[in-house]
């Protein structure tokens, strides 16, 4: 049950335009006004206590567990670091075609329209109204009569924000609207990280195939060889078999990873909002740009990544709204003034009207609601505590997410360095079995174990370069992607 207090002037008290009385209706508005703020002053003890966030846990580290250098700016189209075009442009078309990119910017767009719907409550509304009507009726001597009124209103009606609700509900629509704007900068950071991702996992895959074809040759060339040795009688079936075995087993990872390619080219195809097809290649992974690695502060890292600036803007909101729901509790001052003419034909509307007026004011005050008021408030505060645990959570696993960025650069790369010389070591080993093959000095199988182990140390060489490519976008990922919103 809510009690409403209400004081108004004369209401539809008509006057001529040149009368008087616009002295005594000035003052009864001024006491009117007077009454209604000293009351809502009054009933301003029903408001609820304040109810202070809870205390904060979380402890920012003054730098990461490792480095990684050399140190460099991260640039808002950090992608181009890698100097690939085909990149580049596959990048830029996620970012103005991917379908959930343009959902989060038509929900950013939402509450920005949401923002000037707040916004809207702090300035006065106005309606106009005009109204002819005719009636017939029938009077006490019996008498037949019919009449035709005009009458034109303005209406204003405005509410005093006495104890800031209004603002504070607008403070809350700012913050939602920023932090849509920041959801969409994340979407949008996400969007380009899988694009450049995806991309270089398929030149890996690329890469993988040229390797695989290449092999399968060498796996012919020794196939026929072991054949001509079987046939001739200077080697037993056994070899020969073994050969056949070995090429069909490499012939076999082709369709493999052929398939794995036009699979992540259709998944590629769809990211950025096309159908699946062909994507195209720039520069084979071997000459793919490392970048240089960005090397930021934790404090930088909270300024940039825009899911954490997302969650900053979710606790203000939620505290804005905590604030507007305990004002609630408190009266509403609402001013309300009707100006209008009147007159029984068109032609004294315009020209001799009657003037209409009402000014008055009202006060609703919550006198008893079974504590709905109260628990809306409860609930409110526990909506900005949650949004402050959020928040926490966020920043904990940014740190996280960029601790395991830097040492997977980092190890992947002393695994490189490693595999290299593992490569290297095989290769220099397939040459001396083969040359001991040649001269009799050694079996076919010898050889043919150089060079499964050849083989294997330069698909771990793709895979790991191309982990290591990954793992920079990762990086990138985690430190922002250079992403900064307006304001910031």
């Amino acid at each position: 049950m809510r009690r409403c207090l209400q004081r108004t002037g004369p209401a539809q008290r008509s006057r001529a335009r040149t009368g008087s009385g616009s002295g005594s209706a000035a003052v009864s508005a001024a006491l009117t006004t007077t009454f209604i703020a000293a009351l809502a002053t009054f009933l301003s003890a029903c408001t609820a206590p304040p109810q202070p966030p809870p205390a904060p846990t979380l402890e920012i580290p003054a730098d990461w567990r490792m480095r990684v250098g050399p140190s460099a700016p991260i640039e808002a189209a950090w992608w181009t670091a890698f100097g690939d075009p085909a990149l580049t442009a596959l990048v830029d078309r996620a970012l103005a075609g991917n379908g959930d990119l343009r959902v989060a910017r038509s929900r950013m767009e939402e509450f920005q329209a949401r923002l000037r719907i707040a916004q809207a409550a702090r300035y006065p509304a106005l309606d106009l109204s005009v109204s002819p009507s005719r009636a017939r009726s029938l009077s006490a001597l019996g008498i037949d009569r019919q009449l035709t009124v005009y009458q034109a209103n303005v209406q204003a009606a405005y509410e005093v924000d006495v104890w800031g609700r209004i603002a504070r509900l607008t403070e809350a629509a700012f913050a939602d609207a920023e932090a849509r704007q920041a959801a969409a900068d994340a979407a949008a950071l996400s969007v380009a990280a899988s694009a450049a991702s995806g991309y270089l996992t398929l030149r890996g895959q690329d890469a993988q195939l040229a390797l695989a074809q290449a092999t399968l040759k060498t796996r012919q060339q020794s196939l026929d060889f072991a054949r001509r040795q079987f046939e001739t009688g200077y080697s037993s079936r056994l070899e020969f078999l073994q050969a056949q075995s070995e090429y069909r087993a490499t012939a076999e990872t082709i369709p493999q990873l052929q398939r794995a390619i036009q699979q992540q080219e259709n998944a590629l195809s769809i990211l950025v909002g096309a159908n699946p097809g062909p994507i195209p290649r720039g520069p084979a992974l071997g000459d793919i740009r490392m970048p240089p690695l960005p090397d930021s502060l934790p404090s930088e890292l909270l300024r940039r990544r825009p899911d954490i600036f997302q969650a900053e803007r979710a606790v203000v909101a939620a505290d804005a709204s905590l604030r507007a729901a305990r004002d609630q509790l408190l009266p509403s001052l609402r001013l309300t003034a009707t100006a209008g003419v009147q007159g029984f034909t068109l032609d004294q509307l315009l020209n001799h009207p009657f003037t209409l007026w009402s000014i008055g004011g009202s006060v609703l005050a919550p006198v008893f609601e079974g504590g709905r008021l109260r628990a809306q408030t409860e609930v409110s505060a526990a909506v900005r505590d949650q949004a402050v645990f959020a928040y926490e959570s966020t920043v904990r696993g940014a740190f996280s997410e960029t601790n395991n960025g830097l040492v997977a650069v980092e190890r992947l790369r002393e695994q490189e360095v490693q595999v290299a010389e593992r490569r290297a070591a095989a290769a220099e080993a397939l040459r001396i079995a083969v040359n001991r093959q040649r001269n009799g000095y050694a079996s076919y199988l010898e050889a043919l174990d150089a060079q499964r182990t050849l083989n294997t140390a330069e698909v771990s060489l793709l895979q790991i370069r191309t982990n290591l490519l990954t793992a920079e976008v990762d990086l990138y990922r985690a430190m922002g992607g250079g992403w900064t919103a307006p304001g910031r």
